[in-house]
């Protein structure tokens, strides 16, 4: 039934626009608005404040009473104005549960409140007057959203202005000129104060000095370059070896657990007795090798007897 409802309330509502699909107003419905038994919730979690050309054109709520049947119960279903849009509430609907009211009656209402724009909405809550209670309720807002209602979110909507970026002056008189200022030492620079004397002017010495500080400076150089490298290096192989790794855990993660079914297998051969009786062929074996035995010590014997 409320699905029925919202149809009927986006059908009845839907203009004739011109613009383009990507800036033309569009619909849409919140889910319920309560989530608990305290029968409040913030406006806040059900539709996004400051959010422009966003209004709230239809309040569809439900719920089902519980009460005697001689009680007289009022219930409300408000929204509070946001703060500091206004006092008091900017949607509030009536329902009398008059004596004779069956406990258990549900009651469907959609309200609509026209293109009320978000901004204005507070809180709401289903407030109940007299000895009962309410179950099952839910409260939906219907909203439409107008791109265009901020004329700058796209080329084509009505009244945009092509932005002009904003160009500074710089005024020239305002750069400050050291030389003009008496602070440049241009005038008394003098190059023999330089530190890079030429090296006519160095003994060898000093020029042997001064190369082999030039050399040792080089060979550091070389030696940071070198150990940056290695070290690069070992990041490299390091990285290499982690991404194995994690491949690897992948793989062993992929691999499915299979439980055989029954638990286990048996041995379906089963011996009656543990007395195995010794083969034919084995026995005349053995009878063979002991004769031969017998007449090898036969002979060993003789042999002895005659010496």
């Amino acid at each position: 039934m409320r699905k029925k409802l919202l149809l009927l309330l986006a059908l009845g509502f839907w203009p004739s626009y011109s613009y383009s699909d990507s800036i033309a107003p569009f619909y849409g419905y919140t889910g319920n608005a309560i989530t608990d038994q305290s029968l409040k919730w913030a406006m806040g979690n059900v539709l996004p404040d400051g959010t422009p050309g966003l209004d709230i054109q239809n309040v569809i709520y439900s719920y089902r009473i519980q009460k005697e049947t001689g009680e007289w119960v009022t219930v409300y279903v408000q929204n509070e104005y946001a703060e500091g849009a206004g006092e008091g509430y900017i949607f509030r609907e009536r329902d009398d549960w008059k004596p004779g009211s069956i406990a258990g009656t549900e009651i469907q209402k959609a309200v609509p409140v026209g293109n009320l724009p978000r901004a204005l909405w507070g809180d709401g809550s289903i407030e109940v007057v007299g000895n009962g209670s309410v179950s099952d309720a839910s409260v939906v807002y219907t909203y439409k959203v107008t791109p265009c209602f901020d004329p700058q979110f796209d080329p084509n909507c009505p009244g945009y202005k092509t932005p002009v970026p904003e160009i500074y002056e710089v005024d020239l008189g305002d750069v400050y000129d050291a030389v003009a200022a008496g602070d440049s030492d241009q005038d008394t620079w003098d190059p023999n104060e330089d530190e890079n004397i030429d090296d006519e002017e160095l003994s060898e010495e000093e020029i042997a000095e001064k190369e082999a500080e030039e050399d040792k400076d080089r060979e550091d150089r070389q030696e940071a370059a070198l150990f940056e490298a290695g070290r690069a290096e070992l990041f490299a192989q390091a990285l290499s070896a982690a991404q194995l790794t994690d491949a690897t855990q992948i793989n062993i993660r992929n691999y499915t657990e299979k439980t055989i079914p029954g638990g286990a297998y048996n041995d379906t051969k089963v011996l009656v007795d543990n007395d195995l009786p010794d083969a034919p062929s084995g026995l005349r074996n053995g009878l063979a090798q002991q004769l031969l035995h017998q007449q090898m010590v036969a002979m060993q014997y003789n042999l002895t007897k005659k010496n």
